[in-house]
């Protein structure tokens, strides 16, 4: 397992596989038994691992208190992260607003068993908590001791650079980092988010890598229905092979996966990790898990490296319509360079 600096904005260093927790616990009627949890996260750690992800509403709070029992003293070994939004049930315990940051936080460290949380996620957008509200909130939360360091989940791209921006303005403890949804069906992030993380220096965790099972390839097969987060999570977040587009990508991930003699899953995995290592981009894909076995199979990713020539054909197969004003501006660009390049147009640089 390697490790990587997590975005600009911190010296955190994060294992390039997180461990997802949401599948610790079975309060919602699926996921890992404590015995089985217990045996993922240990695997996870002996493997190299030390980025853990979790939520304070994962299973209803029983990931947290889970991972609150198995963590012990390899505390300071780990870079726990768990996050606020939409834990409780009640009126004042969803939302961004302070007071649920606070009392939800204070809750969280209780059942996690420790003194402070490494990267407290503001998990989405409420629509409705002034941005101030949220990053006075997270730096009090620092300067308290209570929180290393804040980031925002699921976030529109507006909303997080203004909140990079006014953390900077205002003396904030910097936002370091966000986490998105992205693999090779789900690729809006490209549009916005993505960019907005590499100008504003921010570290990127990715969840679902491989679309809820869908880039297995294991849901073209009828055989594989039964036991599945399509039949007990009821297809929950799962990105189905509904038309020609998610059709070809796992056409071409197969074909891959057989040239390269590897698991449909792993090149998919493959080529999330390899996506922007071009870039100065600093990302992590979220590993769920049910079982250790399903870990082993992920991690077993990381021994698979595609050509650029693979990595190509599934940057076109799976590219998105980025959409106005970034097509007109890409074809502005085009024209030119071309034209530069024909000698059509004169390019000049303005007086200093």
């Amino acid at each position: 397992m390697n490790y990587k600096i997590f975005g600009s904005r911190s010296g955190l260093r994060v294992s390039e596989l997180a461990l997802g927790a949401g599948t610790f616990g079975t309060r919602w009627g699926y996921g890992a038994q404590p015995d089985e949890a217990k045996k993922i996260f240990d695997r996870y750690i002996d493997l190299g691992g030390n980025f853990i992800d979790t939520a304070d509403g994962y299973q209803f709070g029983e990931s947290e208190e889970l991972l609150g029992q198995m963590i012990g003293d390899k505390r300071n070994q780990i870079v726990l992260g768990t996050k606020y939004t939409g834990g409780g049930k009640e009126l004042l315990t969803t939302g961004n607003s302070r007071k649920n940051m606070v009392q939800s936080v204070e809750a969280s460290l209780k059942r996690l068993k420790t003194d402070y949380i490494d990267v407290y996620w503001v998990h989405h957008s409420d629509g409705q908590t002034p941005t101030e509200e949220i990053m006075r909130g997270l730096d009090d939360l620092v300067r308290a001791g209570k929180i290393v360091y804040g980031a925002f989940s699921n976030f529109p791209a507006w909303r997080i650079a203004n909140a990079s921006l006014m953390a900077d303005l205002k003396n904030f403890a910097p936002l370091i980092a966000i986490q998105i949804e992205y693999n090779l069906i789900e690729r809006s992030a490209d549009r916005e988010l993505l960019p907005m993380a590499e100008a504003h220096g921010l570290g990127v965790a990715f969840w679902s890598p491989v679309a809820g099972g869908s880039l297995t390839g294991k849901y073209r097969n009828q055989a594989n229905q039964q036991n599945t987060r399509k039949q007990e999570w009821n297809g929950f977040l799962l990105k189905d092979e509904t038309g020609e587009r998610e059709t070809a990508i796992l056409d071409t991930l197969e074909q891959i996966a057989g040239d390269v003699n590897a698991k449909v899953g792993h090149v998919a995995l493959a080529w999330l990790r390899q996506k922007h290592q071009h870039t100065s981009l600093s990302t992590v894909t979220i590993l769920g898990a049910k079982n250790v076995q399903q870990l082993d199979d992920n991690v077993a990713s990381l021994n698979v490296k595609l050509t650029d020539e693979q990595m190509e054909r599934l940057n076109q197969v799976s590219q998105i319509a980025l959409g106005s004003p970034h097509q007109m501006i890409a074809e502005t660009q085009a024209k030119m360079l071309f034209g530069a390049a024909s000698g059509l147009v004169e390019l000049k640089h303005p007086v200093a």
